[in-house]
């Protein structure tokens, strides 16, 4: 039932969609300075090139380099928690990343263009009559959701899904009957977009993985 989705229901469904190269946890993001991000609910993270640092008493470290999205799992969607995944999306996305040369064959590349992490929240229900309407978009393109706590996109099983990955960030949405599957797809299409993560620079880490050992 919609009213019972869990956040463990929207971490098992994302996993079952997204290809393996993308692991899917909730978790804490931490850079090499040893600044941490709030608590997040669904982080999407590079599997295949980035190890998660540490896992200490239920919490999962993910280097911020390592990020392509996050996501809070909330009952609903209002304008109160959509101000909250504004925050936790905001203390990730202040994070240091670095970005070093990546030596391929025999070539050297550059750095990689650090890419803008993707944000959203997803739910069973939204709490505005019309859904993603009118009094819900004014939210979203408020002050309150501007810079680095804006919302990119969102699912809400009652009233269907929304995004902001069109070129000139206009509103796309998908139905109610088909909302959850476009909200997969289109979010693997942006993450599909964002190539590959930033070559760490892991030796800015080892400093606070020394302290946090030391704890």
């Amino acid at each position: 039932k919609r009213g019972e989705v869990t956040e463990s229901d929207w971490l098992r469904v994302i996993r079952s969609y997204l290809p393996n190269r993308y692991a899917v946890d909730s978790g804490i993001v931490i850079d090499s300075t040893g600044k941490t991000s709030d608590q997040i609910d669904i982080v999407i993270y590079d599997l295949h090139y980035t190890p998660v640092l540490l896992t200490r008493e239920s919490n999962r470290y993910i280097p911020a380099e390592a990020v392509y999205a996050v996501l809070e799992a909330k009952p609903t969607i209002n304008k109160e928690l959509l101000e909250y995944a504004g925050g936790k999306a905001q203390s990730v996305r202040r994070l240091k990343r670095t970005s070093v040369p990546v030596v391929h064959s025999d070539a050297v590349r550059p750095p990689k263009k650090l890419f803008s992490i993707v944000s959203g929240i997803v739910a069973a229900s939204v709490d505005w009559k019309d859904g993603f309407g009118e009094p819900f978009q004014r939210v979203l393109s408020s002050k309150s959701l501007s810079g680095d706590r804006r919302i990119d996109c969102g699912c809400g099983l009652s009233h269907g899904a929304f995004d902001l990955f069109a070129a000139n960030r206009a509103l796309t949405f998908g139905e109610q009957q088909g909302g959850l599957v476009f909200f997969l797809f289109r979010l693997l299409g942006q993450l599909q977009s964002l190539g590959t993560v930033p070559a760490t620079d892991w030796k800015t880490y080892a400093r606070v993985l020394r302290s946090a050992q030391n704890e």
